[in-house]
């Protein structure tokens, strides 16, 4: 019997989540409610100096901001028992060595053996240490790291994104598991975790691929089946430049910010990348059904975060002025006016924000933009308008009027009129702005 879906998201809490971590945490979570699975959250928080509680919080609010429910929590800092009982493995079964170079021994012997055309991978050197030598090198310059001893073979898998993948293991150096300061390192972490929790599906950026083909043998040496790898293309910017010197301020508490809505967001990453054309969705249960990892490809993907405001638009115009009230309430917009007010704008703006400029023309009268040829005409025409409340029929009967004395008519007529009372070359009907109107700058 297989097992069941099982996946993952393991952010670092040493910043706040970004579109980068975000497409990560969404294919995951994707494959699993989609499977009827588990999604589990993992906090990688084994830096005790560079993680911090409130970048834990950050990412729990962000997942929760955009409905990415987890089914629990793990902490990876209250599993350090685990991880010191798979190293104690490993070093019994004669694949984890101490080994002592400083950084700079290290870059040397990379440079020297580039200068050979050989490829610059640790020479493994610490192997033929007598324990003479260690205990020498440990009084010297203390503990040293521990490194897996890879097989020097071929490790291969069918990757969900890439396809058939074929490292060879002898182009890899052996990986440094634990620092000598103790630390445990995430490619070690990983792989118990993964094997512990059971995790079947593990989606994660193609620049984790040799990470990957480590852990492959690092999982086998332990006694257990590797999950289903997939590797997705990183972001790049909207011409094609890296991005990852903008991910700090492409992180979600900033888009949410600047007013970015969950469902453009996410309609957005779920198909970005993939073959499958980018469509708004409004619904989570629309964005799984609708979700295929398969459909993805291995090419660097475009991302260009203004894009996500048109998305935030086309979500705002499907809200009932329920969904709103909370935000025109606070804007001060009267209950009698909130709905006809909703009905205006909403097909006028990309994010709620905006809203407070349009209610500060209703309210305060907006500065009226008149050309000089209009001067005469927009004096003449003011002098026709009724006095307020103005309701829907004010601006056909106003109009009408003012074309009847004027001779005025089409673009000639409509077009200085909207200027002169809302100071905006276009904008919502007329007739439904002027019931709107609290006040009227332009009399003339």
């Amino acid at each position: 019997m297989a097992s069941p879906t099982t996946t993952r998201f393991a952010p670092s809490p040493t910043g706040y989540i970004h579109v980068g971590n975000l497409r990560t945490a969404l294919m995951n979570y994707l494959i699993a409610r989609k499977a009827g699975g588990t999604f589990i959250l993992r906090i990688d928080d084994t830096d005790p100096e560079r993680s911090k509680e409130e970048y834990v919080d950050g990412i729990k609010r962000d997942l929760d901001w955009l409905g990415l429910h987890w089914d629990r929590v793990e902490r990876q800092s209250e599993r350090l028992d685990q991880y010191h009982a798979a190293a104690d493995d490993l070093r019994a079964k004669g694949r984890f060595y101490e080994a002592f170079e400083t950084p700079t021994e290290l870059d040397l012997k990379r440079k020297k053996q580039l200068n050979m055309s050989q490829p610059p991978v640790y020479d493994r050197s610490a192997l033929n240490l007598s324990d003479a030598e260690k205990e020498a090198l440990r009084a010297e310059r203390g503990d040293g790291v521990w490194r897996f001893k890879l097989d020097r073979e071929r490790i291969e898998w069918k990757d969900g994104i890439l396809g058939d993948i074929s490292i060879d293991a002898a182009s890899v150096s052996d990986p440094v598991l634990i620092r000598g300061d103790g630390q445990i390192l995430y490619t070690l972490a990983s792989v118990v975790d993964d094997t512990e929790m059971g995790v079947t599906h593990v989606v994660r950026g193609s620049d984790h691929v040799t990470n990957t083909a480590t852990q492959i043998q690092i999982m086998k040496a332990l006694g257990h089946d590797h999950p289903a790898f997939a590797h997705h293309s990183l972001l790049t910017g909207p011409q094609g430049e890296a991005l990852s010197k903008r991910l700090g301020v492409l992180a979600l508490r900033d888009l949410r910010e600047q007013g970015v809505q969950p469902f453009a967001l996410l309609s957005l990453m779920a198909r970005l990348g993939s073959s499958d054309p980018v469509e708004l969705r409004t619904d989570m249960a629309e964005l799984i059904d609708g979700f295929d990892i398969n459909h993805f490809g291995a090419a660097p993907t475009k991302f260009d975060e203004r894009d996500l405001f048109p998305l935030t638009g086309r979500y705002l115009q499907t809200l009932d002025v329920a969904d709103v009230a909370e935000t025109l309430d606070k804007l001060g917009v009267p209950a009698a006016l909130a709905e006809p007010f909703w009905a205006v704008t909403r097909e006028n703006i990309e994010t709620l924000g905006e809203l407070d400029a349009w209610w500060a023309m209703f309210r305060d009268g907006a500065e009226p933009v008149i050309e000089e040829d209009d001067k005469a005409f927009i004096a003449e025409a003011m002098a026709m308008l009724p006095e307020m409340p103005f309701d829907a029929s004010t601006w056909g009967t106003w109009t009408a009027a003012v074309k009847e004395q004027t001779g005025r008519k089409g673009r000639g007529l409509f077009r200085p009129l909207r200027l002169a009372l809302t100071g905006q070359e276009h904008g919502p009907e007329m007739a439904a702005v002027m019931p709107l109107l609290q006040v009227i700058k332009a009399r003339g």
